[in-house]
Parts: C-alpha cells; sequence; structure tokens
C-alpha cells in the first residue's frame, strides 16, 4: 500500500504547479527541505503517478488559436464500437484538446480550439460532422474567459 500524501509532498507540488522549471535547489529551499530528500520525493510522486507529465503552457491566442468553442455531442449508441470508433478520431484531431464523457444531457463535451469563426465552421463541416458515430452535436461559443488554471486545490 502506498503511504499518502504528506503536507511537505503537498508544498512541494504547489512550487511545482506554478513553475514547473524551478530545479530541485529552488524547490527545496522553497519548501524547506534539503535537495536530496526533496528530489526523492518528486521521484516517488512521478513513480506513483501523482505527477504525470511535465508540459508548456501555450498562450493559445498569441498563436493565433484565438477562438475556443464548447461542443455538445450525441452518439448514435452507448456500444463499445461506436464509442471506441468516437473516442478513436476524438483522440486524432489536434483541434480537440478535451473530451469529456458527461452525464446529463448530452454524451460527451468536447473543446475545440480554433483561428477564428471560420476555420471552427471549416473544422465543423470537414472533420466534425464525419467523426463515427455522432447522432448530433450542439456548439457552445463563450463570450469572454473569467477563469482558467491548470493548478488543482491542494
Amino acid at each position: 500500500m502506498t503511504k499518502p500524501l504528506d503536507e511537505i509532498d503537498l508544498r512541494i507540488l504547489r512550487v511545482m504547479q506554478k513553475d514547473a522549471r524551478k530545479t530541485n535547489l529552488e524547490i527545496s529551499e522553497e519548501v524547506g527541505l534539503s535537495p536530496t530528500p526533496c528530489l526523492r520525493r518528486i521521484r516517488m510522486m512521478e513513480e506513483r503517478g501523482v505527477i504525470r507529465r511535465y508540459v508548456t503552457l501555450l498562450d493559445p491566442t498569441r498563436l493565433g488559436l484565438g477562438l475556443s468553442v464548447f461542443v455538445r455531442v450525441w452518439l448514435r449508441g452507448q456500444d463499445a464500437t461506436t464509442v471506441n470508433k468516437f473516442i478513436e478520431a476524438v483522440r486524432k484531431a489536434p483541434e480537440i484538446v478535451e473530451c469529456h464523457l458527461m452525464a446529463g444531457d448530452c454524451d460527451y463535451i468536447l473543446r475545440v480550439v480554433s483561428r477564428n469563426m471560420e476555420d471552427y465552421r471549416s473544422f465543423q463541416m470537414d472533420q466534425l460532422s464525419r467523426l463515427p458515430g455522432i447522432l448530433n452535436f450542439k456548439t457552445d461559443i463563450p463570450m469572454q474567459l473569467i477563469k482558467w488554471s491548470t493548478e488543482l486545490p491542494i
């Protein structure tokens, strides 16, 4: 059985969530631990899957991807073949940056990024409408981003 995270582990994770480029030395100083035990804790959290991977967060607007929409999707059926084909196709579409299986009105919610409405419309016509198993979909367009965070409340 794996030991639960303690307060020092959580402090390390809080520091790393804010800036994963910090060195082990910087992290250890911030959490009040010497470098070797700090690195050992980080490695242990990586091995346990608490830390999945390290990424670079990009600003979509500065990269010309200023439109983010949410698409509610209803599938024709819930059988394994339909669901698996849909999921496989979603994973191959780089414009779809999130896909959530839902309980409630729709089957899935997708977050799609594109340059502008015209590009999204092309994606919708050429790719989204052709995803296997889709019965219907509705696009919701956010008016303003109020909050976006990758930091978990730990």
